[in-house]
């Protein structure tokens, strides 16, 4: 078992690579069909972790309830959450996607407590408010911008764009609250290794026909290799890290760690694809990095006491 230091790097880095990804999904948005796209990502993943399918010695037979969750994870997670979150930044911007997006952290703390039965906090849920007034700061300042640049008849494709990442938002909560019960039964790597190929499936019938009509032939080499990236961050090394992170530390806890997903997304945004950035926006994003100090931070209760008979306790 990983220490929870470690723990705590895997979530983050497993975070900062989505946040990556949503923002750089926006130039292979505007190359591929969305259905093409999410079939064409789940296909690399299934090509680059055959090994990974294979059971561990200590592996129980699956519950029908673990293959149920399986596949609920891939449809949320993966699948829905693949069109969503695409179909929004293609619609809004990538700054835009990360800040709604960061409400990730208030649905999963919600989620688990009601799924889960997991204690949380108050420390936790001050996190997490944290994390969501650092949002609502952003929110309105990328709300200002946008009205002072948006054209007449843009609003209707942004809000239909804005509606699809809070539905993302959803997806991926739900996808982290159930990564977690699963992580009791499966290890990181099968989990992965399952919700994709459960993705591919589902994206498959769609993935044909929209290649059958797709002009392959146009797409330049730096898109593909955009492509290739892409897909092995979403499907393989991002999912690995949260799944391994997620064994050791709460849902709740491990919620707050995707505040990092906007931070990451509106940062790639501003780096790499232009986009503008507010001192009012850094106000928010440092509120928002605040909250995983916060949430990370040992308190004055959480050393060891010993008592007799080698037992401890702790505090969270």
């Amino acid at each position: 078992m990983i220490s929870r230091p470690v723990a705590y790097a895997c979530l983050a880095l497993s975070m900062s690579l989505v946040g990556s990804y949503v923002a750089l999904s926006k130039p292979l948005a505007a190359t591929f069909p969305v259905l093409l796209l999410a079939w064409l990502r789940f296909g690399i993943g299934a090509v680059a972790m055959p090994h990974w399918l294979r059971k561990s010695p200590d592996e129980t037979r699956m519950s029908g309830q673990t293959r149920g969750l399986l596949f609920l994870q891939s449809f949320l997670g993966n699948f829905l959450f693949t069109i969503c979150m695409i179909s929004g930044v293609s619609m809004t911007s990538a700054t835009s996607a990360g800040v709604i997006m960061a409400s990730i952290p208030a649905c999963v703390a919600v989620m688990s407590w009601i799924f889960l039965r997991e204690h949380i906090a108050p420390r936790t849920w001050v996190a997490v408010v944290c994390a969501v007034l650092g949002i609502a700061l952003f929110s309105l300042s990328q709300s200002h911008h946008g009205a002072a640049n948006a054209s007449a008849d843009t609003p209707d494709n942004e809000w239909l764009g804005y509606a699809l990442l809070v539905a993302a938002s959803i997806c991926e909560a739900a996808y982290s609250v159930i990564g977690k019960k699963l992580t009791g039964s499966l290890s990181p790597r099968r989990i992965t290794s399952l919700i994709n190929l459960w993705g591919f499936l589902l994206a498959t019938p769609f993935g044909i026909y929209y290649a059958l009509r797709f002009d392959f032939a146009a797409v330049h080499s730096g898109i593909w290799l955009l492509l290739v990236l892409y897909a092995l961050a979403a499907c393989m090394w991002s999912v690995w890290l949260w799944m391994t992170g997620l064994k050791v530390v709460p849902a709740a806890q491990g919620g707050v760690f995707t505040v990092l997903l906007p931070v990451s997304a509106a940062a790639v945004g501003v780096l790499v694809l232009g986009e503008q950035f507010t001192p009012t926006q850094l106000i928010a994003f440092g509120m928002a990095l605040a909250s995983v100090v916060l949430a990370t931070l040992p308190s004055r209760t959480a050393a060891r006491v010993t008592v007799p008979g080698g037992s401890d306790a702790r505090g969270q």
